[in-house]
């Protein structure tokens, strides 16, 4: 039995899940500015759900960004902890992958322009294909990960349909499509339980990290993120 956690607090969602053998439990909110009050006890909480403890877990994953600077912080440093404390590998998943994944699930989708509003005036964003069969989900990246405005983009030769916040760029984005996307959840946030869905499928193939690499990504040249061990005390 497979069995990893999932954290994600890259946007105002706050989520976690369990993967357990394909099995998935997950606790998904809208909290902005509540991720580092709740993580924890959600964590707590769906872990005694299950009747499992962190001594159960192989992995845990948490979606690295982009995203949310303080959120992705929180996450990280969680993350960091959680996986020190019971000796796991860590999975990072990208944040736009996973929500390439939830537009997938939700209409049968294949090409996906996942995007996050960056704030001023840049928008987080990624392309993707995306397909299912018996093995489980084939993901391609046919647009690698950057931070930009919306209108120094160039056209897409690729239709896509559009899935995250950063699609209250829709006129641009959809300018730049050959047509009108069939698609456009511009209301959808990056799930823990997309991020422990792609974490089982990359920790399959030995793709993790140590809690010491547990890192954000930020995307913005601006922002570096110190890698240190967390100090862990007693409660």
């Amino acid at each position: 039995m497979t069995v990893i956690l999932a954290i994600d607090t890259s946007t105002p969602a706050c989520s976690v899940a369990l993967n357990i053998d394909g099995v998935v439990l997950e606790d998904f909110r809208m909290a902005p500015r509540l991720h580092n009050d709740l993580i924890l006890p959600m964590v707590e909480q769906i872990l005694q759900q299950a009747t499992l403890t962190l001594a159960d877990l192989d992995a845990i994953a948490f979606g690295r960004g982009p995203g949310s600077f303080t959120g992705l912080r929180i996450s990280a440093g969680i993350v960091q902890g959680l996986a020190f404390g019971a000796d796991l590998p860590v999975v990072p998943v990208s944040t736009l992958e996973a929500l390439a994944l939830e537009g997938f699930q939700k209409s049968g989708q294949h090409k996906w322009l996942a995007a996050l509003d960056a704030r001023m005036g840049e928008i987080y964003m990624a392309g993707y294909q995306l397909d299912k069969n018996a093995q489980g989900y084939q993901i391609e990246c046919l647009q690698a990960e950057q931070v930009i405005k919306p209108e120094r983009l160039l056209p897409f030769s690729d239709q896509y349909n559009g899935v995250g916040s950063g699609w209250c760029y829709a006129e641009q984005l959809a300018a730049l499509l050959p047509s009108a996307p069939q698609y456009v959840f511009d209301e959808l946030a990056p799930r823990a339980a997309c991020v422990a869905e792609l974490a089982a499928m990359k920790f399959a193939k030995e793709e993790t990290v140590s809690p010491y690499e547990a890192i954000p990504t930020y995307l913005r040249d601006e922002i570096t993120w110190e890698k240190q061990a967390p100090r862990i005390g007693k409660r």
